[in-house]
């Protein structure tokens, strides 16, 4: 067995940075982090090519000396530290000293910095770890550091690093988190020499995430009180229930000014809806929580992304309080004649109430006696015929049953006799069956596309824009054509022709969350699962009507695979008489 060897300082930073920097955006975070504790009021990042080849993070924070500046380089060297009780009123963003060091060791780094009431700055340039020069500089107060060819002297995690775009992404994501978290400081972000965005310091929080969501989500945003409980406090904003998403990407959390994430704040999130989120579906919210440091245990994670809560379930119930609290219509005392303003907050379908009143007691039910048998050939303005008006449809495939339509059950199954017994049709399910095989068998450029009048502008996740875009070419194929529109925004242009989809913003939005964040096997973005969620999606949009069934049979039995959706649920379910007779007890013996 080898001899045991201390590691060489160098070699002991590089594995630290296996923990602290898994890629860009990880550097972005823990520089980000030192301006933040600085005191800086403003924050500049600069990246090329996604940051493998430049990071730079500039602040005009209190600066260091030179002393410190070279301390700031040595494993553990911390001004946030001095005994372990510390450990346990921890509200500095950083504490460990590891992430300059370790920036340091895997990059050719440079740092210049120069305290408030100093003449001169300092510049200390490293190269993988190893001082090369340390001098006097010329700078204005505050730090600047840089950190160039991220990983150049191990390729083995350079090769891991994703495309340019995809990294660039994941650190304007973390910067826009950091923006939520520091309202009151300006963060400007540049890639490539093009600026990304500039944000000026907000008085409050809600500005802040006005400025990152835009006008027209703003205007839904639902306050949460400020709520108090056993040293605990929170508050924030939501969106209705139509905004819920599969991900969690769209939930920004922040623990004494950290972002964080935490299965106990989602849970409680999705639990304050009460009902009103489909199962998988997480709310977009905004949430600041403040406790007390000794309840919350921030040192579990190399990255400090994740937390653990000393009492989760007090955590729980104050935010479960704060958004029922938020989410409760309130009902006035004195009903006002006065019209209200559209622009309040009350002025949210989740917010809105109804005059004070005693509710009339609902009647009690009743059954009504069954309508008399009408000839076949009677005729029914309706499209809800009665039972007696069935028709008899031959379709032209001469391997499909024959069928006798009798009605409509709860507007959403058909009712049909066969010559063996009676069947229940799915109309949603045939539809999906037919879309799916539509787009499935002409995709890959011969499938007809209809422009959209408007084209319909999507607000995405920076790394969500990423993927849409680079998958681009297999959305065509599908018969989706998008490009960006600029900042964040996606624009889709067209849609396959034989969907019939009235509101494309809804139908898109529910494409693209399904597409991005539902856990599938395969591509993501494979023309099969493509076609089978398009399928879905639009289907689910169709209102059956009884007059469209013959067609729509005829349309169903032309498919390859007539007998179930693309999700293999039935569009057709038979019950034999023999079934039937066994259920009301009249089978033979």
């Amino acid at each position: 067995m080898p001899k045991i060897r201390v590691l060489p300082d160098i070699l002991a930073s590089q594995v630290a940075a296996g923990e602290v920097v898994e890629r860009p955006a990880s550097v972005v975070k823990e520089l980000v982090e030192n301006s933040i504790d600085a005191g800086a009021k403003e924050i500049r990042v600069d990246i090329d090519r996604g940051g493998s080849a430049l990071i730079r993070v500039s602040d005009d924070g209190c600066g260091m000396s030179r002393e410190d500046a070279l301390l700031s380089l040595e494993r553990h060297a911390t001004s946030k530290l001095r005994t372990s009780g510390d450990l346990a009123t921890i509200m500095t963003l950083g504490f460990r000293g590891e992430a300059v060091p370790s920036i340091a060791s895997v990059s050719r780094f440079r740092l210049i910095t120069r305290e408030t009431d100093s003449v001169a700055g300092t510049e200390i340039v490293v190269d993988g770890g190893k001082i090369s020069a340390v001098r006097d500089a010329g700078c204005a107060p505050g730090t600047v550091i840089e950190a160039k060819a991220l990983f150049y002297n191990m390729p083995a995690r350079r090769k891991f690093l994703r495309a340019e775009t995809t990294e660039a992404a994941h650190v304007e994501h973390q910067l826009r988190l950091h923006a939520l978290a520091a309202p009151q400081v300006r963060f400007r972000m540049r890639r490539d020499d093009r600026e990304v965005f500039d944000l000026p310091p907000a008085a409050q929080a809600v500005d802040r995430v006005r400025q990152l969501l835009g006008t027209e989500l703003s205007r839904e945003l639902i306050a949460l009180p400020l709520t108090h409980g056993n040293g605990i406090s929170v508050q924030g904003y939501v969106l209705p229930a139509s905004h819920a998403r599969k991900g969690r990407r769209h939930q920004c959390v922040f623990l004494n000014g950290r972002p964080v994430e935490d299965s106990v704040i989602s849970r409680a999130l999705a639990e304050g809806f009460r009902g009103a989120l489909a199962d998988g579906l997480h709310p977009a919210a905004w949430l600041w929580i403040d406790l007390e440091p000794s309840l919350v245990d921030v040192n579990v994670h190399p990255a400090k992304r994740e937390v653990r809560f000393h009492r989760p379930l007090d955590v729980r119930d104050v935010i479960l309080e704060s958004v029922a609290t938020g989410l409760r219509p309130t009902a006035p005392s004195i009903p006002s004649a006065a019209p209200r303003n559209s622009s309040s907050p009350d002025s949210s379908p989740l917010m809105r109430t109804e005059p004070a009143g005693i509710p009339e007691a609902p009647a009690p039910p009743r059954f009504q006696a069954p309508q008399p048998l009408l000839p076949a050939n009677s005729a029914q303005p309706s499209d809800q015929p009665e039972p007696g008006q069935a028709r008899t449809i031959n379709l032209a495939d001469s391997t499909a049953p024959e069928f006798r339509i009798i009605g409509m059950l709860h507007h959403q199954f058909a009712i049909m006799e066969s010559p063996d017994g009676l069947v229940l049709f799915d109309p949603k399910a045939a539809w999906e069956r037919i879309f799916f095989e539509k787009i499935s068998n002409l995709g890959g450029g011969t499938l007809e596309t209809q422009s959209l009048l408007i084209p319909v502008l999507l607000e995405l996740d920076p790394r969500d824009l990423d993927l849409v875009l680079r998958e681009r070419m297999a959305l065509a194929d599908a018969g989706i054509e998008v490009e960006s529109f600029g900042g964040n925004t996606l624009q889709v242009r067209c849609l396959p022709a034989c969907l019939p989809v009235e509101d494309p913003r809804a139908f898109l939005g529910a494409l693209m969350d399904e597409l991005l964040h539902d856990p599938a096997p395969g591509a993501r973005f494979a023309i099969d699962r493509m076609a089978r969620v398009l399928a879905r999606n639009a289907s689910a949009r169709i209102v059956p009507r009884l007059s469209e069934i013959p067609s729509l049979l005829t349309t169903l039995f032309a498919c390859d695979l007539p007998y179930c959706a693309a999700d293999g649920r039935p569009t057709l379910t038979e019950f034999s008489m023999r079934e039937l007779n066994r259920r009301f007890g009249l089978a033979k013996s």
